[in-house]
């Protein structure tokens, strides 16, 4: 039985459904220690048998054995395994893979080897010492001569110590005195026991190895002996595996790196739409807490005021009730629960000066004592006036207002439902902030007006305190969701919490659109990182054969071009970060000096989203330029200019 036999081998191409015969019955046999040239003319069929014999080509009729086992209708995986455990390369225009030294041109056969990273390396160093190339293991294919180069390749042939070898014009871009030399090495493989065949046109070639085989038009028109095949020497093959894909990561990362300016460009386009995204996400959730710091430095967090829900202006639909302090109080989370009073147009008089105040509303705990600017909060009798309010009667020094006495009037409404205009002279306690409202005073004070027209009070308004302002917007959910005997929503949230929920949704609404909007750059950066890529895959064709013909698997090359695109999401995801803290920290600084307040916050869970939005993007984007790249055909790779 022969190591390798060919039977009955036909094969033909096709153009517009006419068959064109290229190979027309070859038989063969072979055996190992052969050193067998394929002689013929160019176009008679002698690269396509070769194709045949290692694996790259499975589109044809008859039979290929190698040690009685046929290789013919095997799947795709095991042809792999085949060309991996059993076949080596060497080309005549050596396709070298340019961005990788000389050392990782090697290095990519024995990574598909059981062998350990230290024994791989170890065995490259030795192979390329063989061939002479020991001095020169670190520089790229670029940098050296013609016959180093196919040198390089006859050592990455042998690297995963292969049965055959299969050398396709070797020293077809050879000088005389190189081409002995490579045929030495040819030779000295041959003496090692493997079966060396070589594909060439050459009769000066021919004569150097054991056996011719010529071939003429599709067949076999001669098969002369010259010398016996070297004795076989036995040994351990090397256990085989996978390319793992932490090589295939590896190798992106060198390409990338040969690669480096055209890379950082598309980085730096790529991070543009990221900064963008988080920029705004960042800018709204400052502006929002600017709202909320301005706002409840002026009220207490933690405490929600609420009213009856009903747009009538009846005092008795109005009214909340001790019934409804006891619901609310029984809410979890909730410290306590105090009635109120809001009322609007309220006049205020001093001598002969008079203004109508917007707002008046009795003190509860929603009121801090910091929102006063000067005196104190009101006690029975007395009032506090905003800011803004008190210049009406004092324009350059309102606060010369406190400890004076001042006439309020509020209207109220009678059992007959006429309006009755009650009026006091109350003690002005402090100035507040004009933000905190204009008129206030304590909730007794109130009562005392109406009891004085001997009319019935009605509270309007409760303020809810709540333990904690982690449990601030569940309880509200759960004030909202309380229902009537009518079965509708009983309660309304009133006041500056309820202005600072709907401002924090209109804030962050309109910067989820800006985001959005900056979004669109994202979908360019796809787009850009497609067009990269498929050029990529173009320029790489060559490349991609030369991987395929190392047995390197179809979805190991999809890897490659993953692998590629991942590390462009996360490094442009690292620029746009980088980016986005410089903005933040310079943008910060000038607010802080002016407003008092960071208005960018740049949360983990934005830096998250920003590396996570990247990289899914960028992965997305690669993968139809991956799927093109790992269905090239290895033969029309090869043969890529």
């Amino acid at each position: 039985m022969s190591f390798l036999e060919l039977k009955d081998i036909h094969k033909s191409y096709y153009m517009n459904k006419v068959a064109f015969p290229v190979l027309k019955g070859i038989n063969l046999q072979f055996e190992r220690g052969e050193f067998v040239s394929i002689l013929g003319e160019s176009g008679g069929g002698k690269t396509t048998l070769m194709n045949i014999i290692g694996g790259l080509d499975a589109q044809y009729e008859g039979d290929v054995l190698l040690n009685g086992r046929s290789v013919r209708d095997i799947s795709a995986k095991q042809l792999d395994a085949y060309r991996r455990q059993t076949i080596g390369f060497v080309f005549q225009n050596f396709n070298l893979i340019s961005h990788l030294s000389i050392l990782d041109n090697v290095l990519v056969s024995l990574q598909m080897t059981g062998l350990s990273r230290k024994e791989q390396r170890e065995r490259a160093v030795q192979l390329l010492d063989r061939v002479g190339l020991k001095e020169h293991i670190h520089k790229h294919p670029n940098q050296l001569s013609g016959e180093q180069k196919q040198r390089v390749a006859i050592a990455r042939a042998l690297a995963s110590d292969p049965d055959i070898i299969i050398a396709d014009e070797p020293t077809g871009a050879l000088d005389s005195q190189n081409t002995q030399e490579i045929l030495t090495l040819m030779d000295q493989i041959a003496a090692d026991g493997k079966l060396v065949i070589c594909v060439t046109h050459s009769q000066e070639v021919a004569d150097h190895g054991t056996r011719i085989v010529h071939m003429a038009d599709g067949v076999i028109d001669h098969d002369t002996r010259l010398k016996d095949p070297f004795p076989v020497k036995e040994h351990a093959a090397l256990p085989a595996k996978h390319l793992s894909f932490t090589a295939m990561v590896k190798m992106a990362l060198k390409h990338m790196r040969y690669n480096l300016k055209r890379n950082l460009l598309i980085i730096f386009g790529a991070s543009i739409g990221i900064f963008s995204v988080i920029l705004m996400l960042g800018l709204g959730r400052g502006v929002k807490g600017y709202m909320n710091h301005e706002i409840y430095s002026q009220i207490k967090p933690t405490a929600v005021q609420v009213a009856q829900n009903t747009d009538s202006q009846d005092p008795k639909k109005l009214a909340m009730t001790q019934s409804d302090l006891s619901r609310l109080q029984k809410l979890s989370h909730v410290k306590k629960v105090q009635l109120g009073y809001y009322g609007s147009n309220v006049q205020v008089q001093r001598g002969n000066a008079s203004a109508t105040a917007q707002v008046m509303q009795t003190t509860t705990d929603q009121m801090l004592a910091k929102s006063i600017k000067k005196g104190q909060r009101p006690a029975t009798g007395e009032v506090v006036l905003g800011k803004d309010f008190a210049q009406k009667f004092n324009k350059k020094h309102p606060y010369r207002l406190i400890g004076k006495s001042v006439k309020i009037s509020i209207t109220g409404m009678n059992k007959q439902h006429l309006p009755v205009v009650m009026t006091k002279s109350l003690k002005v306690s402090g100035v507040s902030d004009g933000s905190a409202g204009q008129v206030q005073t304590n909730l007794t004070t109130v009562r005392q007006l109406y009891a004085a027209k001997k009319l019935t009070f009605h509270a309007n308004f409760a303020t809810v305190v709540i333990d904690n302002l982690q449990n601030v917007t569940s309880v509200q959910d759960k004030i909202k969701t309380l229902k009537a005997s009518n079965g509708k929503k009983q309660y309304q949230l009133t006041g500056a919490g309820a202005l600072v929920s709907t401002l924090n949704t209109y804030i962050q609404l309109a910067f989820y659109v800006l985001a959005a909007i900056a979004g669109i750059s994202l979908l360019v950066s796809a787009i850009m990182i497609i067009v990269v890529l498929y050029i990529s895959v173009s320029e790489r064709t060559k490349e991609i054969g030369i991987l395929r013909a190392l047995e390197v698997r179809r979805k190991d090359i999809r890897r490659l071009f993953l692998s590629e695109a991942f590390f462009l999401g996360l490094s442009s995801s690292v620029l746009a970060l980088i980016f986005t803290e410089l903005v933040a920290y310079f943008a910060n600084n000038v607010a802080t000096k002016y407003i008092g307040y960071s208005i960018i916050e740049i949360t983990s869970n934005y830096m998250i989203f920003g590396i996570v939005v990247a990289i899914i993007i960028s992965l997305l984007a690669a993968l139809a330029p991956a799927g093109q790249a790992s269905k090239l055909d290895p033969i029309e790779s090869l043969a890529y200019e």
